[in-house]
């Protein structure tokens, strides 16, 4: 490799660790409770200048999009598929189970989402795509007992989703345990009821 290509590689990789610590660090904060942070404090915590911040990301949308991918990122190396095989019980216990950690692990990024979805299209395609994953993995999951009943389906994403969780774990203060019983039985009477 010649001298100017690894100037270039040099260049290529410290511009993706920039670009990787700003993510990093507006996840990070939004972690620690900080729902809406501003260029500045992200540029801080990640330990680069204002200026670095903006030559990397054109706007505060293509941070949300960088984030968003992570955080997509994040959730399929956490998610594990369940056997459309097992016995029903089976089924509903290691979805919910499942669900509430994945729930719990996005639930700071999706309070921060909430905030800002009103006034940016990107958090709110990143919001139409989680729904539409979970209910894809519902409609596999459970297909024998949905069988095309578009109704059911839509009852079941809706108590999937982090509003339903949050209002179990914020404003009905259950815990982790209590919440995934909810949810538990919430998904087995739909699916009895159908």
């Amino acid at each position: 490799m010649s001298p100017a290509q690894q100037r270039v590689d040099g260049r290529t990789a410290r511009s993706e660790r920039t670009r990787n610590a700003i993510v990093d660090a507006h996840l990070r904060l939004i972690g620690e409770g900080d729902l809406r942070p501003t260029a500045d404090r992200i540029a801080k915590t990640a330990g680069v200048s204002l200026r670095a911040l903006w030559s990397h990301f054109a706007d505060m949308e293509a941070l949300f999009t960088a984030s968003g991918k992570r955080v997509l990122e994040v959730r399929d190396a956490s998610h594990r598929p369940i056997s459309p095989e097992l016995p029903l019980p089976e089924r509903i216990e290691a979805y919910c189970r499942q669900r509430a950690r994945l729930l719990e692990q996005i639930g700071p990024t999706a309070k921060a989402a909430a905030i800002k979805e009103p006034f940016s299209e990107t958090l709110r395609r990143y919001r139409r795509m989680h729904v539409q994953r979970v209910r894809d993995e519902l409609a596999a999951l459970f297909a024998a007992e949905v069988d095309g009943n578009d109704e059911l389906l839509d009852a079941l994403t809706a108590v999937s989703m982090w509003p339903t969780w949050s209002t179990w774990r914020e404003n009905m203060d259950l815990s982790v345990i209590a919440a995934r019983a909810r949810l538990s039985r919430t998904i087995t009477a739909l699916l009895a009821a159908a």
